[in-house]
Parts: C-alpha cells; sequence; structure tokens
C-alpha cells in the first residue's frame, strides 16, 4: 500500500488564499466597532509648484458607530430651527426642519436627518459626541449573501462589487481594462515574432554582457518609480521583458523583480514622486519635495543593494535553472523561442514592430510625465501598439498572419490575463468587506487606523519611527494606492510624530518606504497581479520569493530610519 507523504504542503492557489482573508475580514468586523472621521480639504503646493488640494481626514473628529441620541437632538434641534442665521449657514430649509420636529423623536434614523441636510458630520461639528448614545459601540458587518438592492451587501458578493468598483482611472474597473486591452495587444506582438526576434539578435550582439543587463535595468525601472511613481505602466514593459529575461538564463521571477520590484523601491525612496513623497508633505504641512538630497542617497544606496539581492538569487538560478521554482511554467517561454523558427531570422518587419513599440512606450513615457496620461490613455496608446503590429505583420508575410489571426490572437492574449483580472477584483473586495477605505464613512478600517495611532504615542523616537514604518507596511497590505494611503494616515501620522519628538519629514520617510516596498508583495496591489499575470507567476510562488527580499528590505528601512532620527532629518 502506497503511503502519501504528508511532509509535502501544496502551496494553496491565490484565489483561495485571497478567499480565506476575505473569511477573516469579515470575521474582524464583528470583533471590531466600526469608525469614521470627519474630512476637510487641504491645500499644498505640487511636485510642479502649483497649488493641489487633497481631502483628509481630521485626525482629533474620529467618533465610534453609536446609535443616535434622539433625546439630546429633540431638546437641541428646536432652537436651531430658531436661529435663522445658522439655518442659512448651513443652508437648511427652516419649514422642513419645522414639519420633521413635530414627528415622534423615537422614529428619528440617520438617514431622515440626512434628508433635511443635517448629516453625521453637520451634527457632530454643531454638538459633538453628544449626538450618539456612546453607552453601545456598533459594528459595521457585511452580512452572507446580499445586495445594495437586496438585503444589503453581503460578503459572499465581494468578487462581483471587487469587479465593478471604482471607475475607469482606477481600480478594479480601470486596471482590469487596462489588463485586457494589453494582453490583448500583446497577443498580436508576441504571434508576429518580432520580440521572439529581437532577443536574439540583442543575445547574440551582447554575448558576455549579459550580467550587466540585469543591474541596468533594475536602475533604470527603480528611476521610473523614483521619478513618476511607475506602477501600473510596467504591466506591458514586462511583455517584453519576461522572455527577454528568460532567454538570458533567468527565470520569470527575475524578470519581474528588475522591473516591478525596482520600480516599487525606487517609489519606496523616491525624492520627486508626485504621488506620493509630494502628496505626503503637502498633507504634513512642510515643503513639498524637501529632504531630497538625503532621499537621492537612499535611492542610490537602497537600489544598489537591491540589485545585488537580485543578483545573487538571479546567478543561483542560471548557474541551475532546475532550482527556480519557476521552472516548469518558465517552460513555454523557453519552448516558444526554441520553436520559431523565423525568430533566427531578423526581418524588417520585425524591426519595424520593435521600432513602432519603441516609439510608443516614449509616447507614453512623455504622456505621463508632462501631460498626465493615466489608464484610459494607456491603454488606448496600447491597444494603437497592437493594431499598428499587426497590421505590419499582415504587410510583411510575418508567420503568414492575416486580420482573422490578428483578431484571434488579440482575444487569446485578453483571455491570458482574464485570470489576474479576476485577483484585481478580489483583492478589492477584500477591502469593501472591511468597509472601504472612505475616511468619512464607519468602517473597522478606520478604527484600525485610529487604534495604531493611539498606541504609538509615548514610546522612544527610535521605536515610534519603526512602528510608523511597519504600521505604513501592514496598511499597505489593504490600502495599496500611495495617495490613498497618504490621505488616510499623514493627518495621523504628522501630529504623532510631534508628540513622540521625531519630525514631520521622518514621518513621511516612513509612510514612503512602508507603502513603497510592500507593494511588491501584497496581493491586494492591482499592478502586482498584472506584472504577475504577465510572467505566469502564481502569487502565492511569488510570495515563497519575496518574502525573504521584504525581510532584507524592512531591515534596510529600519536602518534608514535610525538614521534619520539619529541626524534629526528635517
Amino acid at each position: 500500500m502506497t503511503k502519501k507523504d504528508l511532509t509535502k504542503f501544496k502551496t494553496p492557489h491565490t484565489y483561495a488564499i485571497i478567499f480565506v482573508v476575505v473569511l477573516l475580514c469579515w470575521g474582524l468586523t464583528f470583533l471590531i466597532p466600526a469608525g469614521k472621521f470627519s474630512t476637510h480639504e487641504v491645500e499644498y503646493t505640487d511636485a510642479n509648484g502649483e497649488t493641489a488640494s487633497r481631502t483628509v481626514l481630521q485626525a482629533e473628529t474620529f467618533r465610534y458607530m453609536h446609535p443616535l441620541n434622539t433625546d439630546f437632538l429633540a431638546s437641541q434641534l428646536p432652537a436651531l430651527a430658531q436661529d435663522q442665521a445658522k439655518l442659512e449657514e448651513l443652508d437648511l430649509d427652516q419649514e422642513a426642519l419645522g414639519a420633521f420636529l413635530k414627528t415622534d423623536a423615537k422614529d428619528w434614523t440617520q438617514e431622515s436627518l440626512d434628508e433635511l441636510g443635517l448629516s453625521d458630520d453637520v451634527l457632530y461639528g454643531l454638538y459633538g459626541d453628544q449626538i450618539y448614545d456612546q453607552t453601545v459601540k456598533l459594528n459595521k458587518t457585511a452580512g452572507v449573501w446580499g445586495t445594495e438592492d437586496f438585503n444589503g451587501f453581503g460578503f459572499l458578493n465581494y468578487l462581483f462589487e471587487g469587479l465593478v468598483s471604482g471607475d475607469k482611472y482606477g481600480s478594479a474597473v480601470g486596471i482590469v481594462a487596462l489588463l485586457l486591452v494589453v494582453g490583448g495587444s500583446f497577443g498580436i506582438i508576441m504571434a508576429t515574432g518580432a520580440i521572439d526576434a529581437g532577443i536574439y539578435a540583442v543575445i547574440d550582439k551582447t554575448k558576455g554582457l549579459e550580467r550587466f543587463a540585469l543591474p541596468i535595468l533594475f536602475y533604470l525601472f527603480s528611476l521610473g518609480g523614483a521619478t513618476f511613481g511607475m506602477s501600473e505602466e510596467v504591466i506591458p514593459f514586462s511583455m517584453v521583458m519576461v522572455p527577454f529575461v528568460i532567454a538570458l538564463g533567468y527565470d520569470s521571477i527575475v524578470a519581474v523583480t528588475v522591473t516591478f520590484v525596482a520600480s516599487q523601491l525606487g517609489n519606496a525612496v523616491s525624492w520627486m514622486s508626485p504621488f506620493s513623497v509630494a502628496i505626503a508633505q503637502g498633507i504634513a504641512g512642510i515643503p513639498v519635495l524637501s529632504g531630497a538630497g538625503f532621499r537621492l542617497v537612499c535611492w542610490l544606496v537602497v537600489t544598489g543593494l537591491g540589485a545585488a539581492y537580485t543578483m545573487v538569487y538571479a546567478e543561483r538560478i542560471r548557474k541551475n535553472p532546475e532550482k527556480s521554482v519557476m521552472y516548469s511554467s518558465d517552460n513555454k517561454f523557453r519552448t516558444q523561442l526554441q520553436e520559431d523558427d523565423s525568430a533566427r531570422d531578423f526581418q524588417v518587419g520585425h524591426k519595424l514592430i520593435l521600432l513602432e513599440m519603441l516609439l510608443v512606450l516614449i509616447w507614453i513615457v512623455w504622456g505621463v510625465m508632462k501631460k498626465g496620461y493615466y489608464i484610459p490613455e494607456i491603454a488606448s496608446q496600447f491597444f494603437v501598439m497592437g493594431l499598428v503590429a499587426g497590421l505590419t505583420a499582415v504587410i510583411f508575410k510575418l508567420n503568414n498572419l492575416g486580420i482573422n489571426d490578428i483578431a484571434s490572437k488579440f482575444q487569446s492574449g485578453a483571455a491570458d490575463l482574464a485570470g489576474t483580472a479576476v485577483v484585481v477584483g478580489m483583492a478589492k473586495g477584500i477591502l469593501i468587506v472591511l468597509g472601504g477605505s472612505d475616511a468619512n464613512s464607519f468602517s473597522a478600517l478606520n478604527t484600525i487606523l485610529y487604534s495604531i495611532g493611539n498606541a504609538l504615542r509615548g514610546v522612544p523616537k527610535t521605536a515610534a519611527a519603526i512602528g510608523m514604518y511597519a504600521f505604513q507596511s501592514c496598511f499597505n497590505l489593504v490600502v495599496t494606492s500611495n495617495s490613498g494611503q497618504a490621505a488616510l494616515t499623514m493627518p495621523i501620522m504628522a501630529p504623532l510624530a510631534d508628540l513622540v519628538g521625531v519630525s514631520r519629514q521622518i514621518a513621511v520617510l516612513a509612510y514612503q518606504m512602508g507603502a513603497g516596498f510592500m507593494d511588491a508583495f501584497t496581493p491586494v496591489s492591482a499592478s502586482l497581479i498584472g506584472v504577475l499575470g504577465v510572467a505566469g507567476i502564481d502569487w502565492s510562488k511569488w510570495a515563497k520569493f519575496q518574502i525573504k527580499m521584504q525581510g532584507f528590505f524592512f531591515l534596510i528601512g529600519c536602518i534608514i530610519l535610525i538614521i534619520a532620527v539619529a541626524m534629526n532629518f528635517q
């Protein structure tokens, strides 16, 4: 009788991991009472020297979710109804309010008060926490099944709600659409054989110099992250870099590391990213882009250390490719290169397609940096790239492709990334189950944010700085938007820095590194999941590699913060 080897653990599928996380988050909402903050608009000078605004929370306005104290409101609102100046200031209808006051106070709800213009924030601003029955703390917990129209949101609907959340400018709808368009476009490009032919041509011309390619690529992508917050933009680049790096003798993990991880590392110690450090400094009330000298030194050192770490792993794989957990999966890229005989013949059509790709990539970088192009524009640009490449292949008869073949390759390319698009929606669903990331809506996430801020009060300077860093790292597991994380956390972390005796510049640095480094690990990052989908890497396998690298990054971050505290970085 054959015995099962119980020592072998089968890695769970990414879908299964996310579902377990959803269950855990749902369970947390039963234990953690919901809370919220009031918000307001703050103005700051952006990286271009122009005045910008951002909606941020007011740390001192946190309150738990309580039932309404209708008796208190019934005693106060009649006076408000007679205060003509206040009614005009709040834009309230005196007649409607008077009619409302004639109803039974026991039947009053926040929804009925909202209809009058007396929102929770308005009432809190007028009367403080006396509007609540503070003897009871309420939880905001999703049901098991349901929708907004029927029984309210249920956690089993996390996938659909996650997929349709947001808009075309972000996760999840925008990222899902971008993945499908980019996947379809590169399905066409890969079918032309241009990338394979280009890879062989580069390898033939640079024999003996392969080892220099990885550090150069690492620094280039890190520079992209440091200067313009490169993230979603890495997805299409990875379409080219994955087969190229594998052809050099490495694996797909190395390809993702020298592209996406490098970009997030650059973002973590950026001196000028308009989407992270500029916003965080503006919210913290310190000069935008100040402290650039120290951050620039950090970028050079940290990027060098990151490249060195990558090279150690890469050389181990190059010497023994079978040690890679992706060895079997990467065979599809190796097989494609070996079986495509036309790839050995670098034709005029191939060269034109690669030139067109280069021009579109330059167009994208220019658009992002100079015109503010984002997801809709990038998706459109890559559709143009795929379309022109397909027409070029038809004209030059590359791989005997016809019009129907181009359409079919677009379909199969989009299908290849459909599974990844589902992960994006699932990951977004985690945030929805926790109540969302809106500081002005009651949620368990807001209570967690407030509690961590309080826990760091009164600890030594260095410990407080590292605590802020650890908190920002954990917070990024749920909220991956750099600007969103800054808006949620910096209004709490900046004054907290004053209380524990460290500069607000250090609080911003802790935010940067926590958000940047962890973006290369968290399964909630739509950009990471997109890049992993392109490379054919399941997140669970990626996590096994990345967890060690995250430990390395966290150690580097702690050392940087210790130095920053010692030198009183301002």
